[in-house]
């Protein structure tokens, strides 16, 4: 039998997604399967997928025709392409066009456009021009897909309403954080030694719920000592929320991007998350294998992701946030217990060579129906 062939296509998008093709890579390289990679060449510069055994093809996050053009010549020896995004998948649909390669999509995450609305509750839809052609879009990518993964049971259902003819909950799995060492340094630094500290980890932007997250920690300043909450990350909203912190004199600090999120959150008292859809999230994964208690929104993948081993609130609602974070604090017992609980639930979590194997019997699965 020949050696299977797999072109893995990424449009630059979520974090999450990038190191998830970094792991799927190695696995697949160390079972056998010839692996390429096209992607934005940053991300080969940030996630060495060449380190992990596979052949990189540096693709424009773009959909012009030279872009495409240069898909096309990499998918044509392809046994399996699979698109990870929604702008990689339709890309990759056009690239293919009507050559009989199966292509699996995975649906990491909704566009931004549809996590960035105003209203509560889980965003299924956006409005005007941009929400017309974003429903194009997934239409497109569901139907040309043979196989659609969802990274949550809601992407899932939603990829089955835009036509999907095969949609399946994904087995996904990013390497579980280092365990740092706590040494104190990291609160030292922060000035959180003799105060809690909570933190939120994510890119500046809108559906993050930053704003909300700013309106909860009004609540903590009654707090005795007053809690710190650091954010860890970067992005458009940086200034606006700024001049928020230091107007409001809010007990806040914006850290940017840093590298040593993991020492960060494991010195932390709680995480919170804010946002207004999430699918796997990187924070609430980190914050249960680390055994820091989290408060989040109950939006999107989070209940499923963390079961009872969180406490989750509605988004949109800063006196729930910040009374659940409160009450966290003071409550040491309730904390060992979250703690505990995550540390479970992250056990149950795919594996790795679970979520290779998942993917690598889709690609038998197609590939035998094609008659490789």
């Amino acid at each position: 039998m020949s050696q299977l062939r797999t072109v893995q296509v990424l449009d630059g998008g979520s974090a999450g997604s990038s190191a998830h093709v970094r792991s799927l890579a190695a696995g697949l390289a160390a079972r056998g399967v010839r692996v390429t990679v096209c992607a934005p060449a940053a991300l080969e510069r940030e996630f060495d997928f060449q380190g992990a055994g596979a052949h990189f093809v540096p693709v424009p996050r773009r959909g012009d025709p030279v872009a495409v053009g240069a898909l096309r010549a990499v998918c044509a020896g392809a046994d399996v392409v699979h698109a990870h995004g929604l702008h990689a998948a339709v890309r990759t649909a056009f690239a293919l066009g009507r050559r009989p390669i199966p292509l699996v999509v995975t649906w990491h995450t909704l566009p931004q456009a549809l996590r960035s609305g105003r209203a509560g509750g889980t965003p299924l839809h956006a409005e005007g021009a941009r929400g017309g052609m974003l429903r194009v879009l997934e239409r497109r990518a569901a139907r040309a897909a043979a196989v659609v993964l969802g990274t949550s049971s809601d992407l899932v259902d939603r990829a089955r309403r835009r036509g999907a003819r095969d949609a399946r909950l994904a087995a996904i799995a990013v390497p579980a954080p280092r365990t740092p060492v706590p040494d104190g340094k990291a609160r030292a630094e922060l000035g959180a030694v003799d105060r809690p500290l909570l933190m939120a980890v994510g890119s500046l932007v809108e559906h993050r719920g930053y704003d909300v997250l700013l309106d909860a920690a009004h609540r903590w300043k009654a707090l005795d000592p007053v809690p710190l909450l650091a954010i860890a990350g970067e992005g458009g909203q940086r200034a606006a929320l700024q001049r928020r912190i230091e107007a409001e004199a809010l007990p806040v600090k914006l850290l940017g991007r840093r590298d040593d999120v993991t020492e960060l959150l494991a010195a932390a008292d709680a995480a919170v998350l804010a946002s207004r859809w999430e699918g796997r999230s990187l924070l609430a994964q980190e914050a249960l294998r680390l055994g820091v208690p989290l408060v989040a929104t109950a939006v999107g993948g989070v209940p499923e992701l963390v079961g009872d081993a969180a406490e989750l609130v509605p988004y949109g609602d800063a006196a729930a946030l910040g009374d659940a974070v409160a009450r966290l604090l003071a409550d040491p017992g309730r904390r060992r217990e979250l703690a505990e609980a995550g540390l479970v639930q992250a056990a149950d979590w795919p594996t790795e060579d679970e979520t290779v194997a998942q993917v690598l019997s889709v690609y038998d699965e197609l590939t035998q129906r094609n008659g490789w």
